[in-house]
């Protein structure tokens, strides 16, 4: 059975789109046929077009656009001209006869006579469980009544008591997922501002450095992160980090990384390495199996212009020095989060005036353009070099204008970039 079911779902899903294009109506003046279905009826317009032979095609939809009626002006020698003013076989179907009725005669619409009252017993009717219906006697019916447009062509205004039956369940289900989409949207936003408010709000003044950073995310919130922290003593540290996913849940790890970075960075330590070790034994025992982290995390010493740095897992920043030689800081350690037994390298790096520090996620080297080609590191560097001259906050600002301008599509993941120029 389970083969069964699989390949007749597969066949299903192969199984081309088929639906209705358009009834045709035969109507003497389009334009006055147009006038009738948009502003009596309270149609929409679906297509105005003129073929290739000359004809206009004209078609109107229904507010719900489940059909289209075409609305063809018949010459009055052709075949089609006996097929004006006729009943058209086509019946409109609403949850409330008697309201539309009072609606459209208000807006002039022409009723052959007063909604009806009709009740059909169906005596077990092969087709009634297919509609719905039970197989006994069971009393089934509703409301009809007939009208017609300008040219004459009669149409069937119903309302049954199973379709009403159906709409009202529709109705009630729409309410409640529009109910349930507002709730999710507030609640996002809500995440958002939280969120916001984890970034740096009051960065620490550094006597020697200057410095600026930006996250972009690409949903509402995100996993990327980054801080500039106050470590006492003229020491200061710079942290970037890239959960791995997107939206609420990698939101969620980042917030108790960023608050378990935050409170061990307020206890004292010797190295970055003691630090890190402590951030990582937490986030493991306080998160799933498969969740981790790439962070770097640097500490400035003012005083010494000294940086020592430990990159765990992450992409390796962009050390630009004031002649224009690069150095790439490259990883020191395993991600975070994934093993309990963990250890890094701490490295260090003089800085001098003149010397610009890039640090940055994927979502810049990985923005695709149309072609299909990344960002890269290569653009970036280039990008830092042609704007190194700048501020911190301006080389940040041209930097993501030149990944914008270079990937136009939708943003497919976070966006940040911390520069910090030595003064």
């Amino acid at each position: 059975m389970p083969e069964s079911n699989w390949a007749g779902e597969g066949k299903e899903r192969d199984r081309p789109h088929l639906g209705i294009h358009a009834v045709n109506i035969y109507v003497r003046d389009q334009d006055v046929s147009l006038r009738f279905y948009r502003d009596q009826l309270g149609f929409d317009l679906a297509f105005d077009a003129e073929l290739p032979s000359g004809e206009r095609w004209l078609a109107v939809s229904p507010p719900d656009g489940s059909a289209m009626l075409a609305l063809i002006a018949a010459r009055p020698e052709s075949r089609e001209s006996p097929l004006i003013g006729r009943f058209t076989g086509i019946v409109f179907v609403t949850d409330d006869v008697p309201a539309k009725y009072a609606e459209w005669r208000r807006h002039g619409v022409r009723f052959h006579y007063a909604p009806r009252l009709r009740r059909v017993k169906y005596e077990r009717q092969p087709m009634a469980p297919r509609m719905g219906l039970e197989s006994g006697n069971q009393p089934w019916g509703g409301v009809f009544t007939h009208f017609s447009d300008p040219d004459g062509n009669s149409f069937a205004l119903v309302g049954f008591d199973e379709v009403s039956r159906e709409i009202d369940a529709q109705r009630r289900s729409i309410a409640e997922k529009r109910e349930a989409e507002r709730r999710t949207a507030q609640e996002l936003e809500i995440a958002k501002q939280v969120q916001a408010r984890l970034f740096p709000q009051i960065p620490p003044s550094i006597r020697t450095f200057e410095y600026a950073g930006t996250c972009i995310q690409a949903r509402q919130v995100g996993g990327d992160y980054f801080d500039f922290l106050d470590l006492g003593g003229g020491r200061f540290g710079l942290v970037t980090g890239d959960v791995a996913g997107k939206g609420i849940a990698a939101a969620l790890l980042m917030a108790n990384l960023q608050a378990n970075l935050q409170i061990q960075c307020e206890m004292p330590f010797e190295q970055p390495r003691q630090l890190l070790r402590s951030v990582n034994q937490i986030f493991h025992k306080n998160t799933i199996d498969s969740a981790y982290a790439t962070l770097f995390f640097a500490e400035y010493d003012d005083e010494r212009r000294l940086l020592r740095y430990a990159n765990c897992g992450h992409l390796p920043p962009l050390l630009l020095r004031e002649d224009n030689s690069l150095d790439r800081l490259e990883s020191t350690g395993t991600v975070l989060g994934l093993f309990r037994e963990w250890d890094c390298v701490v490295e260090e790096r003089a800085l001098y005036p003149g010397d610009t520090l890039a640090i940055y996620t994927d979502g810049i080297t990985e923005a695709f353009n149309d072609a299909d080609e990344e960002f890269g590191e290569e653009r970036l560097i280039d990008s830092l070099r042609r704007y190194r001259q700048l501020p911190a906050q301006g080389m940040v600002e041209a930097v993501v204008d030149d990944v914008r301008r270079f990937s136009r599509q939708e943003q497919s993941d976070d966006i940040t970039l911390t520069i910090a120029k030595c003064r």
